[in-house]
């Protein structure tokens, strides 16, 4: 209201605009409510998700057909066969990767269709990211998705940046029950991923390395093979505890 007792027709607009934005937010919450109860989603976690993103909305085909984002999806090929590798294109939600855990259930369920694109997912957020994104708690049926995947998918090229992703991981709160909430195949994705992690590490050592160097070649390869062992040892000593965590046998 200005001095002379008149209404402020630019405040009255600004606050209606903010009741409208209200209504609509409130609306549009309870009607994802509703859908989420109707769904039936086995946790509260899943419902909150629903709740959080409900202020998303589905592309339309327009808007699929802009920017296009090349990534190669088996990094495994690219080191063997790299004149042969293929680029997939990334549906344009993820033309952003996702920060929070809303974010991040909204393109799992929505935007990715293979194991493979959900396992590229998961090695360009990383360790560092997915466990500050799921730092509050992993969703309900997460833990068993990402085993399943990382288990279908793994390559030697990974071996590391996977130890870092499953160390984030058992760091997120509630992880104890997540491990025991795992389903039967679920447990067999995970001792399966860890026997790969496990035998990529006795194969590197086995294969990889030449045999019967002389000379001042000998000694340097000595002292690249004596730091590769120690850094290996390294890693095995990280797997035999994640194990412990994941409760693998």
């Amino acid at each position: 209201m200005e001095a002379d007792g008149a209404l402020d027709p630019v405040v009255l607009e600004r606050e209606l605009r903010a009741a409208v934005a209200a209504d609509e937010k409130r609306e549009r919450e309870n009607d994802a409510k509703l859908r989420a109860l109707r769904q039936r989603v086995p946790s509260y976690e899943e419902f909150r998700n629903i709740v959080l993103a409900s202020h998303l909305k589905p592309l339309e085909k327009k808007d699929k057909m802009g920017k296009r984002r090349n990534v190669l999806w088996n990094p495994c090929a690219a080191h063997t066969k790299a004149s042969q590798a293929s680029d997939v294109e990334l549906p344009q939600e993820l033309d952003q990767l996702p920060g929070t855990s809303a974010e991040f259930y909204r393109d799992w369920r929505r935007c990715l269709k293979s194991g493979k694109e959900k396992y590229q997912l998961l090695l360009e957020l990383g360790g560092k990211a997915l466990g500050r994104i799921f730092q509050a708690d992993l969703g309900f049926g997460l833990l068993g998705e990402f085993l399943t995947v990382l288990a279908e998918n793994v390559c030697h090229e990974d071996r590391d940046a996977i130890l870092q992703i499953l160390q984030s991981l058992s760091c997120t709160k509630r992880f104890g029950l997540n491990v025991d909430l795992l389903s039967e195949s679920e447990k067999d994705s995970s001792r399966d991923l860890f026997r790969k992690l496990q035998s990529m590490s006795r194969d590197f050592w086995t294969t990889g390395h030449p045999s019967g160097p002389a000379g001042c070649e000998a000694e340097r390869q000595a002292h690249v093979m004596d730091a590769s062992l120690q850094k290996e040892a390294k890693e095995e000593r990280i797997v035999m505890e994640l194990m412990k965590c994941y409760q693998v046998d």
